[in-house]
């Protein structure tokens, strides 16, 4: 236990601080570890898709595991990043932030080590936990180090560091794979070991802690109501892909949304519940969510769908497929000043409503080109991704403009994270869900002579495939890809017309003109 002059002294700024825990010389050292702990997440999100069917051919993972190895890491981050959030406050963001990256760290390491899907699974999960703790405290433990008058500049590198790592990470990844072949996957783990370390050793050796700012509950009881929750759900769903276990789809599925009541019920009766779900009176604030879960769904399932039936279906190299991530994370770079600006002007609706058509249009057009059989890369498949790009540019900086104006102001770091837990569980969800429909519109899709020698969706097809076999697969790959880029599109468009009728705006300028005349 401190003494009581310890105890005092903690919360009092340094001198030349100016109010913050960190002196002016050391805040850069802030500003490279949160970059570096950032590039952590953001590396290892966007690679995997890529090398998820280098994955499953060095372990002989099936659809229903592929699944699991991406939703058990965002299982555990959707559910638990409230409570991560929270854990900065009650022990310091310094300390909770380096925990966070060791385990981080920890878990990476395991996963390159995983002799089988199973285990990789497992320490998903584990990897996730430390990611609840770390992606908060990133943006965090800068606003915190830097005072406000230089906090924006701060936050706008970081951001630009993040959306680099973002962007090169897949094509570097994708080059990797198909120079050095399938085990080489291993590495995307493994290279969290060296970028973690620096990052801890920069925030114990180069940083000062910070006081704890409130001793805010964790609710580690709502967390693991809704780790439950979300989990019995995307069982449940992942169940109706995987043959064998589809009995249990529908009890997983139920148990699922009674667990949610529960978890709702038990929010609303805590005093410092992990969620203020009163928020959600609010109808904007209601409406954005709603808007983000769908928009954030689509491209979730198509980011981890996509992948699989370019390099397993088409038979294009990881080193091309890596290309596809590049114009997302370019263009939210490039535009998001300017769409933030315009959003200031005339309000959130108009940039988030359009954008998500944008997107709606894009997943639209990758549906009939895969429908159509057309694989072509570079002229069909690129292009919609880099419309799609543009559409999320038109919606990622209004849609937290839309969270944060609609609460009062000592809400928006609840609102923030929160927002921030319905995009992943978003993607969560659509991981398992479209995995289902693919899986169905696949095996329906396959002629019933086709045999068992045919491979599942997403699997490569082995070495001597009869040539009408192996078009029977490509064509049921084409039609089960259709089917998830259809539906994502519908629920685009969906997210549009929410965008639209709840988020508030002003008139167009068009608008106004004709309405004066």
């Amino acid at each position: 236990m401190q003494s009581p002059s310890k105890a005092g002294a903690a919360t009092i700024p340094l001198p030349g601080t100016n109010g913050t825990f960190c002196p002016q010389s050391q805040r850069h050292y802030v500003l490279i570890a949160a970059i570096l702990a950032s590039a952590l997440g953001f590396i290892d999100g966007s690679i995997l898709a890529i090398a998820m069917p280098a994955i499953r051919v060095d372990l002989g993972a099936s659809l229903a595991e592929a699944q699991w190895i991406s939703n058990a890491y965002a299982l555990t981050l959707s559910a638990l990043i409230l409570a991560g959030g929270a854990a900065g406050d009650r022990f310091g963001l310094r300390r909770a932030f380096v925990a966070g990256i060791a385990l981080f760290v920890v878990t990476s390491l395991a996963c390159a080590l995983a002799p089988n899907a199973v285990v990789l699974i497992a320490f998903r999960a584990l990897q996730g936990i430390g990611a609840a703790i770390m992606v908060p405290g990133s943006l965090a433990i800068i606003a915190k180090a830097y005072p406000k008058k230089e906090r924006g500049r701060a936050i706008g590198i970081w951001a630009a560091a993040s959306a680099l790592t973002t962007a090169l990470g897949p094509v570097l990844g994708g080059l990797v794979l198909s120079a050095f072949g399938d085990g080489i996957w291993r590495a995307i783990f493994a290279v969290n070991l060296p970028l973690g370390l620096i990052s801890i050793y920069l925030l114990l050796a180069k940083i000062p802690a910070d006081a704890p700012t409130e001793k805010r509950s964790l609710d580690l009881g709502g967390g693991a109501l809704a780790t439950l929750a979300f989990g019995a759900l995307a069982y449940g769903l992942t169940s109706m892909s995987a043959g064998g276990e589809g009995h249990m789809a529908v009890p997983s599925i139920v148990a699922g949304a009674v667990l949610l009541v529960v978890f709702i019920l038990f929010e609303l009766r805590r005093r410092e519940p992990m969620i203020d779900l009163s928020l959600f009176r609010i109808g904007a604030f209601a409406g954005a969510n709603v808007a983000t879960f769908f928009l954030y769904f689509a491209l979730s399932a198509n980011l981890f769908y996509l992948p699989m039936l370019l390099i397993a279906g088409w038979g294009l190299s990881t080193a091309e497929v890596g290309f596809i991530f590049l114009p997302l994370s370019a263009s939210i770079a490039l535009l998001s000043g300017p769409v933030g600006q315009l959003s200031d002007r005339i309000g959130p609706r108009f940039p988030i409503a359009c954008g998500s058509l944008v997107v709606a249009f894009a997943f639209a057009g990758l549906a009939l080109l895969t429908h159509a059989g057309i694989h072509h890369f570079w002229t069909g498949t690129f292009p919609l991704m880099a419309l799609m790009g543009l559409g999320m540019a038109l919606v990622v900086s209004p849609l937290s403009t839309a969270i944060m104006t609609a609460v009062e102001d000592k809400d928006t770091g609840a609102a923030s994270g929160i927002n921030n837990a319905v995009s992943r569980i978003g993607g969560l969800i659509a991981v398992a869900a479209m995995g289902s429909l693919a899986a169905w519109v696949y095996a329906h899709a396959l002629d019933s002579s086709a045999g068992p020698g045919v491979p599942g969706f997403g699997e490569q097809a082995p070495a001597g495939l009869a040539a009408a076999l192996d078009a029977a697969r490509l064509a049921a790959s084409d039609a089960a890809f259709s089917a998830v880029s259809t539906m994502t599109s519908l629920l685009c468009l969906l997210s549009s017309i929410i965008a639209w009728t709840t988020i508030p705006g002003e008139p167009l300028p068009w608008a106004r003109r004709v309405g004066n005349q």
